[in-house]
């Protein structure tokens, strides 16, 4: 039977688009609605997966994830966004990221096939409410007991209405009754409203299941679907008002008003929609992970760099070649680590914080749909921690150096946490005097990099001397043709003073900083011997050798 009514459906839609065509009725265009942060979000948040270690709110600003989510997310529905949210935050297993790849190399292969999926599911996009919230958190509201029992008000209101023939009084009975209809419609209004554009996205969602589960060329990619079309496209029609009362002018407005219908249909919905729940978030978690591949395969198809990437469990990562997704004209570097990670040195300008970025997207993107943007990848499955931004809160009463300081106490409990990962950090401890900074990082990256894997630049070059045991020295420079590289060492030329010349300051200026900086570059940064300050001697022991030279 079931199998029936999808050939019908099926013809029925075949129908439809002939007499489209042969008419020139245009599809509807469909409309992307800017839905909030915190609505695409919502998925993750009502199901997250303890197994998994999801990505931070700090760090996900850090790598500018948002925009990047956006860039995957062009044409897409609200239930195709909040998958790939959820993708990105928590990132997939071993398992599951080899199906996606296997799911989206498919699409890559096929691109016909890949925009008639994308036709297919373009009616999504009419959705204006996230419906996450109403399947998996929502409890059933309780039905008052006069819920379809409201058909005799219109006849109570009419026979009062002709009462007034005989008495005068009767129009105290008309009172009533209208003020019973008005009252519980204005009660109820909004959460009647409310609830007609939640199922107005269910029924798009339900709809679009039933058409790909009926599609003649489904294959293996849309074999999900195809049980339970018949059930999806029964219960969009459950949901629906009667067809004639959608097509005979008034007859919905007479309907809600004098029977409370919208009011009765509504808690039919809500009785139908907590009734078929396990059904319903099958089809969520169905359509929104096709809509995740297909718009996963329409970006990979002009990527400026693509490898499907090699996931290891160990402390280590090779990226080559590899650029950042949102620069359209990055140059590629290549960045190979092994053990305890990397001290980043480099000018000003010359793209340290971009090289930790892209090393940043590229582990996330890795970790959450199996791709990297090199040439090639080995890459581990752990979560990325960073610190990058902070910056004082004149609101939360929080200085610079506070919220680096809360920052660092968040990346040193990840490490000793359920979940340990790879630490980025950009200029730790900006928010104090030089030699504070320096002696709080050098503490906080010996005991970060001896739990795993640690990627951090600095222009406290002093640093890649007292973490040398822990982190390799590499630094970023321009080779003679002038493309970036990565190098092992130091940066040995710094260019701040030069920076002053070049932005106006004047020659004055200029010779005083180069004064003071000829000074100090000979005093602490290129220290002689300190591979003994972070191996176990006394800080009083340090203190009183340099005080007794």
């Amino acid at each position: 039977m079931s199998a029936f009514v999808s050939k019908l459906s099926a013809l029925g839609r075949r129908v439809v688009t002939s007499l489209r065509v042969l008419l020139v009725i245009p599809d509807r265009e469909p409309l992307d609605y800017g839905f909030a942060a915190s609505d695409v979000a919502q998925l993750h948040r009502l199901c997250p997966n303890p197994a998994r270690g999801a990505l931070d709110d700090a760090t996900w600003k850090d790598l500018l994830l948002d925009p990047y989510r956006a860039q995957l997310s062009g044409e897409v529905s609200i239930f195709g966004q909040q998958v790939l949210y959820r993708r990105l935050r928590e990132g997939l297993g071993d398992q599951d990221c080899a199906a996606v790849g296997e799911r989206v190399r498919e699409l890559m292969r096929n691109p016909v096939r890949l925009a008639a999926l994308q036709r297919d599911c373009a009616s999504l996009r009419h959705a204006d409410k996230e419906i996450a919230t109403l399947l998996f958190q929502d409890a059933a509201p309780a039905a008052p007991w006069w819920v379809g029992k409201t058909w005799p008000l219109p006849i109570l209101l009419l026979a009062s209405i002709a009462a007034v023939i005989v008495t005068p009084a009767a129009w105290l009975a008309t009172g009533v009754v209208a003020y019973i209809l008005m009252s519980t419609q204005m009660r109820y209004y909004e959460r009647v409203d409310e609830w007609d554009r939640s199922m107005n996205a269910l029924q798009m969602l339900l709809r679009t299941a039933s058409i790909l589960g009926a599609r003649a060329d489904a294959g293996a990619l849309l074999l999900p679907f195809a049980g339970p079309a018949a059930a999806a496209g029964k219960l969009n029609r459950q949901l629906s008002r009667p067809p004639m009362v959608m097509m005979t002018p008034g007859a919905r407005a007479y309907l809600d008003w004098f029977m409370l219908d919208n009011v009765n249909h509504y808690y039919k919905g809500v009785r139908l929609v907590h009734g078929h729940l396990d059904f319903l978030r099958a089809c969520f978690a169905r359509v929104g992970e096709l809509e995740a591949d297909i718009a996963l395969a329409r970006h990979l198809l002009s990527a400026p760099a693509l490898c499907w990437a090699e996931r290891h469990a160990h402390q280590a990562l090779a990226l080559d070649d590899t650029v950042h997704p949102l620069l359209p004209q990055a140059q590629a570097l290549s960045v190979s680590l092994s053990g305890g990670g990397a001290f980043i040195s480099g000018q000003n300008g010359i793209g340290k914080s971009t090289l930790l970025r892209t090393v940043g997207v590229n582990l996330v993107a890795a970790r959450a749909f199996g791709f990297c943007y090199a040439r090639q990848a080995r890459v581990p499955d752990l979560p990325v921690y960073t610190s990058m931004q902070s910056e004082d809160s004149l609101f939360g009463g929080e200085s610079l150096y506070m919220a680096e300081l809360r920052r660092a106490q968040e990346l040193l409990a990840a490490a000793d946490g359920p979940h340990p990962g790879i630490c980025i950090i950009d200029e730790i401890f900006r928010g104090t005097n030089h030699l504070e900074s320096v002696s709080a990082a050098a503490a906080v990256l010996d005991v970060l990099a001896a739990k795993g894997l640690v990627m951090v630049s600095s222009h406290n070059l002093v640093l890649a001397s007292l973490l040398a045991q822990r982190l390799a020295p590499l630094c970023v420079r321009l080779d003679g043709a002038g493309r970036l590289v990565l190098e092992a060492g130091v940066l040995a030329h710094t260019n701040g003073i030069a920076l002053l010349a070049q932005r106006g300051f004047g020659p004055a200026i200029e010779d005083r900083a180069g004064r003071v900086f000829d000074w100090l570059d000979g005093y602490l940064a290129h220290p002689g011997d300190c591979d003994g300050v972070l191996a176990g001697t006394s800080a009083s022991a340090v203190r009183a050798g340099a005080y007794r030279q």
